[in-house]
């Protein structure tokens, strides 16, 4: 049965009540906390009473919580925009039947910033005109990031100890790091994007964001696999190995990384000394560390990844938009969408969609400009840049801050990002991992473990190796 969408742009966050070996979690049993405020959930999933889970029933019966990009059968899938309102083609996305079928529950969808940020350069990461701003729960007066905010402000505050985010570049690990929690984008092609609101077929993943390591990698040993419908897949059933059971508290010992010394000072003074702490972490779990200090020759390579999004995007959401109920959708293309925003106050009342624009006036993924974009990008951020990095210095993995501590969500003070460790990765469409490594001035920080092409399994021990050994940030 379809849902109509509920509109949630309440301030307050629903938070549970529970033991920590045996919590009780979902919408029927939430009260409001109106001084956390981080407004992470969009909608519980309709007529679901409570549900108790532990760690130890792994996937079965675990709740998870999905960003609101992600299709469900019963409930309506918006990007965060009116515009897909009430997009409800009750179909499950096959990363959601995956999860159903080894026993999980879905819990609900999660806020997002708006067409996950794809919008505007001068957009409000975690904003949507659908479920309003979600903030940092560390401090509201701080960005959640995004584009997966709801996602990992929801584990952060235990709304669920997993949540499905997705990403293009940093949607998963941004958030994840400022809040606290873990966050796993896999290698491109791992986990199936079909009925997912698309930006980047050469860039987007799903992937988990949860409470520790081993139940990021439970939650993606449920969802890898190849999928007909998305060609990316087709090693993925090759690739997938049980995520969890391959976790080894000793795979740092005697294991070489590459630390990315080049960037590191433009971080606060605090998040070095957290950087410095897990370090030595690393090093007194047994791993032998090599200082890169020399950055590849990635020139340009920003404008060439705008390049490669604003063409796809038109061509992957004109064909995500026509596979949906032109009753439910009557945005039938990018233009038409840009249209409704236009028609519609509440989406533009505070950023614009200069973006949206960008995309649509692009020709077609036959460009020539396009098709150098993508081909230059990738070899240096694959072979000429993380696959460069590893081989020449002998390492498996390379280690840096993932991001700095959560900016104000004020666009006119001098309080910014001053980071990040994702775009290499993203543009390669190689696996990331960030885990918290310690606050900076009272906010997470995470440090980023970053592999090779269908190397997943050891990023997800390396960084669980280093959870073990390493203090537990506190929680919000």
């Amino acid at each position: 049965m379809k849902t109509k969408m509920m509109l949630a742009v309440s301030a307050a966050v629903l938070v549970l009540a529970g033991a920590a070996n045996a919590q009780t979690w979902g919408g029927p049993r939430a009260v409001l906390h109106d001084e956390t405020t981080a407004n992470s959930v969009i909608l519980w999933t309709p007529g679901l009473g409570a549900v108790e889970w532990s760690a130890e029933d792994g996937i079965a019966g675990m709740p998870i919580l999905l960003k609101d990009n992600i299709e469900t059968r019963d409930m309506p899938t918006t990007a965060g925009s009116l515009a897909l309102a009430d997009n409800a083609p009750g179909r499950d996305a096959p990363l959601v039947a995956r999860l159903r079928d080894a026993g999980a529950v879905i819990l609900g969808k999660t806020n997002l910033s708006e067409w996950a940020n794809i919008r505007s350069s001068n957009s409000i990461s975690g904003w949507s005109a659908v479920g309003g701003l979600t903030v940092n729960p560390y401090d509201r007066t701080r960005t959640a990031c995004g584009s997966s905010s709801g996602s990992a402000t929801a584990v952060a505050t235990g709304l669920a100890p997993a949540a499905i985010g997705t990403e293009t570049d940093g949607s998963i690990t941004c958030p994840a790091s400022v809040n606290g929690v873990v966050g796993f984008k896999p290698t491109v092609g791992l986990v199936s994007r079909t009925h997912v609101v698309p930006i980047s077929h050469s860039q987007d993943t799903a992937g988990p964001i949860a409470v520790d390591v081993a139940t990021a990698a439970t939650v993606l040993t449920a969802i890898a696999g190849t999928d007909p419908a998305d060609a990316a897949t087709s090693e993925a059933d090759a690739r997938r190995t049980d995520y969890r059971a391959a976790l080894d508290t000793g795979s740092l010992r005697g294991t070489r990384l590459g630390v990315l010394r080049y960037g590191v000072t433009n971080y606060s003074a605090d998040t070095q000394a957290a950087f410095e702490a897990a370090l030595a972490s690393l090093r007194a779990a047994g791993a032998e560390l090599v200082e890169i200090t020399t950055a590849p020759q990635t020139q340009g390579i920003g404008q060439m990844e705008l390049t490669v999004l604003m063409y796809e995007l038109k061509a992957d959401l004109n064909a995500y938009l026509a596979s949906t109920d032109p009753t439910e959708v009557p945005t039938r293309t990018l233009a038409e969408v840009i249209a409704f925003n236009e028609r519609e106050s509440r989406e533009t009342v505070l950023f614009g969609q200069e973006l949206l624009l960008q995309a649509e006036a692009t020709s077609g993924l036959d460009n020539p400009d396009y098709i150098a974009a993508r081909a230059n990008s990738l070899r240096m951020a694959g072979p000429e840049g993380i696959d460069r990095m590893l081989s020449e210095n002998n390492v498996v993995a390379l280690v840096a801050p993932s991001t700095s501590r959560a900016w104000t969500n004020d666009r006119e003070d001098e309080d910014n990002g001053q980071g990040s460790a994702s775009r290499l990765p993203a543009i390669a469409g190689y696996p990331h991992l960030t885990v918290p490594m310690g606050l900076d001035r009272g906010m997470p920080v995470g440090i980023s473990f970053i592999g090779a092409k269908w190397d997943d399994a050891r990023i997800l021990s390396l960084g669980y190796a280093y959870e073990q050994a390493s203090p537990r940030p506190p929680r919000p």
